[in-house]
């Protein structure tokens, strides 16, 4: 633990305080943002849908976003990140219409695809092969530590100014959060890196059985975890939760999330990451088959609870696994392409339950939810790569299965 904390602490206020101020304003907006859709007079399909726009923006983003990192650098593409999120939040925080508060979901999507992917590129560069589980654990840890707090806070804020209170803590955690980690420095590029880096097309080519196979477990990953947020406050609202209710109902969901989160990352590091991604989902598909089952305060918080600890145990696997796969003259570029597939899920799946809950009941499409978990844990079981750790390498074996 000392040699991990002596190797992880000077990563502490460039990328993990700024990772947990960042949580904050996002555990702050995510409940609010169909509750607030609903209170414009969208319908539940149509406010599953605008959850479902943060996903699309997170594609968006990553469309160029690898390319810019490549060029740019991690420094000035947060700076670009964080100015993009100020301004999708306040248009969340000021919408007067559904079609307003889309656009800035849709914006803060973008910006989370930027931020992360320079996020994930920087750790992927500086922390050693062996402890890699356990720094994009830290990382994700200080992320729910943040989404924890968040809810509370803006259950605090929804008392005083109402549902849109979230976002007014959202709009603080993104400009903090901008401001710190715009001080990391750029690491260093490898040799052979390409002037001015490549293009998704050509990576998606180069790398197409990989994205294939793996990112389809990628994909169904993103999409059974992205639709808690408009799965868990949405059945609230029908059982007639109020919003205060529901923010604390996430919050008490993130903190078992939180407990889960660094033992995952350990876990990974010593028995790998099939051995953490399987039953991350396969838990989450539990969450999602009683959920309908939930009728009131106490029921939904126990169904946050399981939400919550499956979600944990998932902690820093896909930031892993690309990390891992990711080669080193194009990693950047390489882990836009994967985070693709993870965010085309994070998109695809609120979308979907929105949808599906316009011609069957919510009930129906929340266990359709399960089924999707539980299809995502046979894709990584199959196709996770068997991971060796060795000391001093800068690669792991990757074994196929």
């Amino acid at each position: 633990m000392t040699s991990t904390w002596t190797t992880l602490r000077p990563l502490l206020p460039t990328v993990f305080l700024p990772s947990a101020v960042f949580g904050i304003g996002q555990g702050a907006g995510s409940p609010v943002i169909a509750l607030t859709a609903r209170d414009l007079g969208a319908s539940v399909g149509v406010a599953g849908v605008i959850v479902a726009l943060v996903g699309l923006g997170a594609v968006l983003g990553d469309l160029p976003a690898g390319r810019v990192v490549a060029r740019f650098g991690e420094r000035r593409s947060i700076i670009a990140g964080s100015l993009i999120g100020t301004t999708g939040v306040l248009l969340s925080l000021l919408a007067w219409t559904p079609a307003v508060l889309a656009v800035g979901a849709l914006l803060t999507g973008v910006s989370n695809a930027v931020w992360g992917l320079a996020r994930q590129s920087y750790l992927a560069e500086v922390v050693p092969v062996e402890m890699r589980a356990r720094a994009m654990a830290t990382f994700a840890l200080m992320w729910r530590l943040g989404f924890l707090i968040g809810p509370f806070a803006g259950a605090l804020m929804i008392l005083g100014m109402g549902t849109r209170g979230g976002f007014a803590v959202q709009l603080a955690g993104v400009i903090v959060s901008g401001y710190l980690m715009s001080r990391v420095p750029d690491p260093p590029r490898a040799h052979d890196a390409p002037a001015g880096g490549v293009s998704l097309g050509t990576i998606l080519r180069r790398h197409r059985r990989l994205l294939a196979t793996l990112g389809a477990g990628s994909l169904l990953m993103g999409a059974a975890r992205a639709s808690r947020e408009a799965a868990l406050p949405l059945w609230a609202d029908h059982i007639g939760l109020d919003a205060a209710s529901a923010s604390l109902v996430f919050g008490i969901g993130a903190a078992f999330d939180l407990l889960c989160s660094y033992p995952a990352g350990q876990l990974m590091d010593r028995y790998g990451r099939r051995f953490i991604a399987v039953p991350s989902l396969l838990i989450i598909a539990l969450s999602y088959f009683l959920l309908p089952l939930a009728h009131d305060v106490w029921t939904i918080g126990a169904v946050a609870v399981i939400m919550g600890i499956g979600n944990g145990f998932g902690n820093g696997v896909i930031m892993t696994l690309g990390a891992d796969v990711a080669p080193a003259a194009t990693r950047a570029e390489f882990l836009a392409a994967w985070r693709l597939t993870h965010d085309f899920g994070m998109f695809l799946g609120p979308l979907a339950a929105g949808a599906a809950a316009t011609v069957v009941a919510l009930g129906v499409a929340v266990a359709a939810l399960g089924v999707v978990s539980v299809t995502g844990a046979g894709v990584m079981f199959r196709y996770i790569p068997r991971f060796v750790p060795v000391p001093g390498r800068s690669t792991p074996d990757l074994v196929a299965r």
